[in-house]
């Protein structure tokens, strides 16, 4: 494939359409402190099909869109608040999923691989968020334990099973999908 200095017209379709993909994984929603969603299956998907270059930018765009205000984080929900409250860490934590998850699933073809990948991204993601929420909480959370009891320990069954299911959609999706990269 021929690298490229801009992203072409196929490559900003298809991330644009993967924003889509993450609004649309967010708009499923069961309330708690971090809402339960299938954001994590997008962003996986996002890096799994696009790579790190594609996969980053719709993360980008979709946490532009939210940052002006559109209501595309989880409970229909958007402004500059919703980044910067108590589960604004894991939205902003999105992004270096997607460069850890990229990187180590780079040239690697083996659904196993892709998925341990996809697991320590989500693993930043998480630490990113506990450190966030418990900076806005302050003294109120009661510590790293009672923040990562509240805000880990009930998604990770979930979200190991999304993952489960982002890898197997790659795996299966992945020769069909054509993205070329791009050098910037």
């Amino acid at each position: 494939m021929k690298k490229q200095s801009f992203p072409s017209l196929g490559q900003m379709t298809a991330i644009s359409l993967m924003s889509v993909v993450l609004i649309l994984c967010s708009i499923i929603t069961v309330p708690s402190i971090v809402p339960f969603t299938l954001q994590t299956f997008g962003v996986a998907l996002a890096v799994g099909l696009l790579g790190i270059k594609s996969g980053l930018l719709s993360v980008v765009v979709y946490l532009l869109l939210g940052l002006i205000g559109l209501p595309v984080f989880a409970g229909m929900q958007g402004g500059v608040g919703v980044l910067l409250g108590p589960t604004g860490g894991y939205l902003i934590g999105f992004l270096p999923m997607v460069l850890l998850s990229g990187w180590l699933m780079k040239n690697k073809t083996k659904l196993w691989h892709r998925y341990l990948a996809l697991v320590f991204g989500l693993l930043v993601d998480y630490a990113i968020g506990t450190l966030w929420y418990l900076f806005v909480y302050a003294d109120s959370a009661g510590g790293i334990v009672p923040a990562i009891t509240l805000c880990v320990l009930p998604y990770l069954l979930p979200d190991a099973l999304k993952l489960l299911g982002a890898a197997l959609m790659i795996q299966k999706l992945k020769p069909y999908v054509k993205v070329e990269q791009w050098t910037y």
